[in-house]
């Protein structure tokens, strides 16, 4: 495997965190050239047993959340091993975790006791809620936070029943915005010299982001008018039925909904005040949608990609989950790129989405078995074989 070269390549990382959120948020770190020594109970992170594998314990859920990184196992509840994670501590820039923060307290896993063991280190954690308030320790999944955050009625159903999305937006979302800031806990350690403690809530996650377009008119504290970007919200933003299949289809400014009534043979729509401008089609997208439900329907989804392209409107052929290894983009890109993993023979990794023009992410470790690099890890912290025998029990 090559070396790590992105631009947290000497960074190191102990990762005591498990199933998703956490996961997502080590792995970024991991893409971007972290040494992540990721610590696990003797059963594992329980996402290992999620979705097909060759081998136990290396399932397809777990594999694309654990690239780039070391699997330690240690059992905390044995002094011992207690110990060694500290020591590990004291050579490490960052640590991370998703428990809840009363269990890493009674675990002596909290920043106080982190911080005594190195007090530069960046300690960052995530939860359901905000540290300080009454929710502090209930716990929280997804699905949890999509509905309480009403993330879950945005995506209500024709019957008007709220419905979760079908993917686990919260976790990922609040897991890449964690990585972002530890990577800016590190940057002010850099200028500085102080650690210091970072704490994102899911819940405060998840409605900052959606609340971009949806806080509306609570936005000038008139929420009883109305929350929701209406754009958003009409059941004709979706993708368009054409002959032959669905597209999508984004029109924004004057100039693009200018071309598409040119393009659909409804060139009068132009000069319909409905339409003939932002703030007009707002005020009537449930109408102005009904023109590309219907108008999309007179041609093949490959006829109108040809012509909304040349007329430079963003468009695209709506893809199922089975389309993708066969997009035409995804290919050019080489997107699923294809490896050799030591126990699970041909896999695919997604490729890392960000580049870098002096600092290259690369994969430099595939999804590790559990507790692979035990006695690597412990070797490197000075353990000799007979001490890393009595910390792991053996």
């Amino acid at each position: 495997m090559p070396q790590p070269t992105g631009p947290l390549a000497g960074v190191r990382v102990i990762d005591v965190t498990t199933v998703v959120l956490g996961p997502f948020a080590s792995q970024v770190l991991g893409d971007m050239g972290a040494d992540v020594i990721k610590v696990e109970t003797p059963d594992g992170d329980n996402i290992r047993h999620i979705g097909p594998s060759r081998t136990p314990g290396m399932g397809s859920y777990y594999a694309t959340l654990n690239r780039n990184k070391r699997s330690i196992v240690l059992d905390l509840k044995r002094s011992q091993a207690k110990e060694a994670l500290l020591k590990l501590v004291e050579t490490a820039d960052v640590f991370v975790h998703n428990m809840r923060l009363g269990a890493a307290q009674r675990l002596g896993l909290n920043y106080e006791a982190i911080r005594a063991r190195n007090p530069k280190i960046v300690y960052a954690s995530a939860s359901g809620f905000r540290k300080g308030s009454s929710l502090q320790d209930f716990p929280a999944y997804d699905d949890l936070i999509q509905g309480v955050s009403g993330t879950a009625a945005l995506n209500a159903g024709p019957d008007g029943a709220p419905r979760y999305f079908p993917t686990v937006v919260v976790d990922k979302l609040t897991g890449s915005t964690l990585a972002s800031m530890i990577g800016m806990a590190l940057f002010h350690r850099e200028r500085t010299g102080e650690g210091q403690e970072v704490h994102l809530p899911m819940m405060e996650t998840i409605l900052s982001f959606m609340l971009v377009e949806h806080l509306w008119y609570g936005s000038i504290n008139e929420p009883e008018k109305g929350l929701g970007y209406p754009r958003m919200l009409t059941p004709h933003r979706r993708p368009y039925q054409t002959k032959d299949g669905y597209i999508s289809v984004i029109a924004h400014s004057d100039t693009q909904w200018n071309k598409l009534f040119d393009a659909m043979g409804v060139p009068h729509l132009k000069d319909d005040p409905r339409f003939n401008t932002v703030k007009a089609r707002t005020a009537n997208i449930d109408a102005v949608y009904a023109t590309l439900t219907e108008g999309m329907k007179t041609r093949t989804t490959g006829e109108w990609i040809a012509e909304l392209r040349t007329a430079d409107i963003p468009c695209g052929r709506t893809n199922a989950l089975g389309d993708l290894f066969d997009d035409p983009y995804l290919l050019e890109t080489n997107f699923f790129e294809r490896h050799q993993h030591p126990v699970e023979g041909t896999v695919v990794v997604p490729a890392i989405p960000a580049r870098f023009s002096e600092t290259p992410p690369n994969v430099h470790r595939y999804w590790p078995r559990l507790g692979e690099h035990t006695r690597e890890v412990l070797t490197e912290a000075g353990y000799s074989a007979t001490e890393i025998d009595l910390i792991t029990g053996r």
